[in-house]
């Protein structure tokens, strides 16, 4: 990580305590588990992987939602504040998040436009009448017109509904966006004209974002580089260009087989068998061995490092050579 990235994390771990019943056992299950990242300004993470993956919680934590059991964020490269505090709401400005459902994170009974302003109204930017015209603005950044500031949310398209977040989280000039599944609910053809938006609005503003997603589809369009995660972990991380010409862990081999190519059958699709284990039962060894057709003892018995592989791509995989032992 360098003074040119935005944000940093380091080390994250985080850990939920469930118990079942009363008197039930307490079962310690680790969400995230050691990861390390970084986003610089005008570009995109791409945070991919199956359900469960710990993809949303990593967003959460970059975010200063959740706090991280171990591990720190650093945002501007400062540590980022406590939850709730006064430097905390102020960073809130600074940072925001896309959601995935756009229906569900809307206030069915407010006109948009009052929800578009929301942010301006909570940290106090300009006037009233300044903020009014910042509304509409924005709606028109987004591709709605000015006079939909008076409609209700289920008025709208899917489509607008996600235009109208977009709007929401970008009314403080924020310099990152968490990114939590925008499309997945949404028409191909709307996908990409959202898509195509969010990559018009880092231009123009120098925006970083860290897009989460299981569509690698999406992701390949949309980011610069790529981290594959499986149970909690980074398995492999490089350039967007170099995972999909060219993946190197298996489980990202299995992953990128799987996206289709114009024109191409996927006669080489590569399935995986069964399901990503249970987080709170993590096997021993490398986490993905038990779906591995690859793997060997050493595989089931000591956790590979997540180390440089070549320049600018790392890997946690013993089939995969390390150049570096730096991590």
């Amino acid at each position: 990580m360098t003074a040119a990235n935005l944000i940093e994390a380091a080390g994250l771990v985080k850990t939920y305590v469930s118990r079942k019943g009363l008197f039930g056992t307490a079962t310690h299950v680790r969400a995230v588990d050691g990861v390390t990242l970084s986003v610089a300004p005008s570009t995109t993470l791409g945070i991919v992987g199956e359900s469960g993956s710990g993809k949303s919680t990593t967003g959460r934590l970059l975010l200063g939602l959740e706090a991280p059991t171990e591990g720190e964020v650093k945002f501007d490269g400062k540590p980022m504040p406590a939850i709730k505090t006064n430097a905390w709401r102020d960073l809130r400005s600074r940072m925001q998040l896309v959601f995935q459902d756009p229906l569900a994170a809307l206030d069915r009974r407010v006109p948009i436009g009052t929800q578009v302003s929301e942010p301006l109204d909570i940290h106090a930017v300009g006037t009233e009448k300044e903020r009014q015209d910042r509304v509409e603005t924005l709606l028109t950044a987004v591709g709605l017109r000015r006079d939909q500031a008076g409609r209700y949310p289920h008025e709208l398209s899917g489509g607008q509904r996600q235009r109208v977040v977009i709007a929401r989280a970008i009314a403080t000039n924020p310099d990152l966006l968490v990114c939590d599944e925008p499309v997945s609910a949404l028409d191909v053809s709307i996908q990409a004209q959202v898509i195509n938006l969010l990559r018009d609005l880092q231009e123009a503003r120098g925006i970083a974002m860290a897009f989460i997603s299981h569509d690698l589809k999406v992701v390949r369009n949309i980011s610069d580089r790529v981290a594959v995660m499986y149970l909690g972990r980074i398995v492999e991380e490089a350039p967007s260009a170099d995972i999909f010409r060219r993946p190197l862990h298996p489980y990202t081999r299995a992953l990128v087989s799987s996206v289709p190519v114009p024109g191409t059958a996927l006669k080489d699709r590569i399935i995986l068998q069964g399901e990503p284990p249970n987080p709170a039962a993590r096997p021993s060894g490398c986490a993905f061995h038990p779906r591995c057709s690859m793997a060997t003892e050493r595989c089931k018995a000591e956790v590979p490092a997540f180390v440089t592989v070549e320049a600018g791509r790392k890997a946690a995989c013993h089939l995969v050579p390390a150049a570096s032992t730096e991590t």
